[in-house]
Formats: structure tokens, C-alpha cells, sequence
């Protein structure tokens, strides 16, 4: 069956492997290199002349357009770039950055503004930040923000936005934007690996060997949109894990969000087999998966619909300070050639039409 033919599981219809350059599997990820980008030594003299005169021309870096941020002969790795991301791997890396000709500052200006040549940037929560660094910021974030969910049992349910912004692990999972941009400014001491799933060769193993639980991943699992607006927690929305249109796949997933609803009285229980699918997709994402560490200066992007990511734990301890430890600056975007999503992914996306504008997070959504 072609991805032409394959159509949404949850209407009964037949559910068949998919093939593309998406459906990869970590060893074969690792012997093809069309995902590894390197910057030469005239793309990191355009990219500095690009903050530089952007600062020049006033303003701040948040009202940066592609236009206004030109990138001369770079403007060819970061379309390739792109193509990469929605009709190859969905994984792009770049390594060869010049980071240290920049401060903090002039370093937003350059991440923002590579961002705008791969789509528009995105809110990463309620209060509008576009542009979020992600580290072990050493403290309850959800009682800063007012995120807490008390679970059945009386415990604190801790929110992926908090688990992100601590040294732990986090769970394969995506973001809530079309393409996700990782830049790293400081390794961990050690850990932190970044673990890089296809989210359509998980979905063909799956298929094949329980396509029982393939067909409810297809179906609405509940999710709670604890620690993404304010009362979130009080707040619920039914969303497909699975789905495909135009031949296209997409892959919405993650459990912590999941498992929060569940805490919720007003939320009916999950069945045995639909944790079991959970369950399933979480075992074989972790067979599947490729792991990279991503050195100062290293740029990751992710296709969201096609890609799980994750993290390992790390550890900063033997940094000498709080400001020397692991730091990725993080960018959301809304890709301008992005797939079609099915109708029923709406309720998160709200426009699922092909190149919509779409995605983050804002108040009352």
C-alpha cells in the first residue's frame, strides 16, 4: 500500500506500513550523511555580517524577518536544509558554527534569525517567549508558573515543561510546532545524549506486529495541557497519536501530557490496551533510535511529524558555576511547506491545511 491509499485507522480502514526516506532506523541513519549539514568559512562570514548589520538597522532581534535578516550564500544550506526536514530524513544537523565570535546577545540575533529562514517562530508558552533556553534551571517551574496537578494518589504531577527544565531524562516525545531547532551553547559535563527516533518506522513496527494496537493509536487519547497555559491543568483536549493525509504521516505523542489527563476525575480511564500501545510505542522507539552529542556550536532541527526525540540525564556538577552548565537554545517553527494534517488533529493545531500558519502555544487555545 502507497501512502496515497493508507488512510486514517481509527475509521476502520486497512492500516499498511509506510515508505519513505522518513521511515529510517538508526543503523541506517548512521551510514547516509544527506541529514549532516557543516558550515565553511563564507557561511559563517555571511551569517555574522547578517547580526551584525540587522543590529545596525535597530530594532530587536524579535521583529526579524528572513528579509530583514539576509544570510547571502548561506541562504542555500538552510533551503536544503529545509527540504531535508519535510521531504527527506526529517532530521537536519549543521555543525562548523563560528560560535565564539558572538556574545549571548548577538547569538539570539543569529538563532532567531536563522529561524526566520526556515519558518516563521512560534510561542513556547503562555507568556509569548519565542526564543527559550533549555538548562537545569534548579527549581519547582511549575509552582513558579502556577502549573500543579495534584495526582489520585496525592502527589505532585510534575508537567513536561518542568521535566524539561531539569537535568532528568525526558521521554521520547514531540513539540508543538512544525520543526523544533536545538542550538547548542554548552555540552553537559556529562550525559545529556539526544536520542532521535523515526516516528514512521515506530508506527510500521508497530503496524506489523500488533496491528491491533496500531489501529487505537490511530484513535484520541486524552491529553491535559498541564504546564502549557495557565489552568491548563483544568483544560483537556482528545487527540489521535497516529494519523495520515494526502500520503502524508504525522505523529503527535507525548505520555506525560497523557498521563496527566488521567489524573483528572473528569477523564474516562484508559483501557489495558491502550497504555499497552504506550507502552509498545515507547519500547520500540527506544529500539529504533539513533544517539548524538551535540557539541558548543551544533544546530539541530527536527521535523516533528515524522521525528520522536528525547534526552538521557545529565549531570553539571563539576561546572563551576550555575551559568556554566548544559544550555540549548531552543526555537519553534511553523514550516511555510508543511504536510497536511488530518481534520481531527485540529483540536491542537487549529489550522491542518498545508502551509498554515500553526502551531505553539498562546492564552485561551
Amino acid at each position: 500500500m502507497t501512502r496515497e491509499d493508507a488512510t486514517e485507522g481509527a475509521h476502520g480502514a486497512a492500516i499498511s506500513p509506510l515508505h519513505g526516506p522518513d521511515a529510517w532506523i538508526g543503523e541506517e541513519l548512521l551510514s547516509d550523511t544527506r541529514w549532516q549539514f557543516e558550515l565553511d568559512e563564507t557561511e559563517n562570514l555571511a551569517l555574522w555580517q547578517a547580526v551584525r548589520a540587522a543590529q545596525a538597522a535597530g530594532g530587536g532581534w524579535q521583529s526579524l524577518t528572513a528579509e530583514t535578516f539576509s544570510i547571502g550564500c548561506a541562504q542555500n544550506l538552510f533551503g536544503r536544509i529545509a527540504d531535508e526536514l519535510e521531504h527527506g530524513r526529517g532530521l537536519a544537523t549543521v555543525e562548523g558554527l563560528d560560535i565564539d565570535r558572538y556574545d549571548d546577545e548577538s547569538l539570539r540575533w543569529l538563532w532567531f534569525g536563522i529561524g526566520c529562514h526556515l519558518g516563521t517562530p512560534l510561542p513556547q508558552d503562555y507568556r509569548g517567549i519565542l526564543v527559550r533556553d533549555i538548562t537545569d534551571e534548579h527549581q519547582d517551574t511549575d509552582a513558579v508558573h502556577g502549573h500543579t496537578l495534584t495526582a489520585r494518589d496525592g502527589s505532585l504531577f510534575q508537567s513536561s515543561k518542568a521535566r524539561t527544565a531539569s537535568n532528568g531524562p525526558l521521554r521520547f516525545h514531540t513539540d508543538r510546532a512544525d520543526v523544533v531547532g536545538l542550538l547548542c551553547i554548552r555540552p553537559a559535563m556529562t550525559g545529556g545524549v539526544s536520542r532521535i527516533a523515526s516516528s514512521v518506522a515506530v508506527h510500521n513496527a508497530i503496524v506489523t506486529q500488533r496491528p491491533d494496537l496500531a489501529r487505537l493509536l490511530y484513535g484520541p487519547y486524552e491529553r491535559s495541557r498541564l504546564g502549557e497555559e495557565q489552568g491548563g491543568e483544568r483544560d483537556t483536549y482528545p487527540l489521535p497519536i497516529f494519523g495520515v493525509r494526502a500520503g502524508k504521516f504525522t505523529s503527535h505523542y507525548s505520555r506525560t501530557y497523557i498521563e496527566a489527563a488521567q489524573e483528572l476525575p473528569s477523564v474516562a480511564p484508559l483501557s489495558s490496551p491502550q497504555w499497552e500501545a504506550l507502552d509498545l510505542l515507547a519500547e520500540v522507539a527506544s529500539e529504533l533510535c539513533v544517539e548524538m552529542t551535540m557539541a558548543r556550536g551544533d544546530m539541530q532541527f527536527i521535523n516533528n511529524h515524522v521525528i520522536y526525540h528525547a534526552r538521557t540525564a545529565y549531570n553539571d556538577e563539576a561546572a563551576p558555576t550555575e551559568r556554566a552548565g548544559r544550555r540549548l537554545r531552543r526555537i519553534w517553527l511553523s514550516a511555510p511547506k508543511s504536510r497536511a494534517l488530518p481534520l481531527n488533529h485540529a483540536v491542537l493545531w487549529r489550522n491542518v491545511d498545508a502551509g498554515a500558519l500553526r502551531g505553539g502555544i498562546s492564552p485561551g487555545i
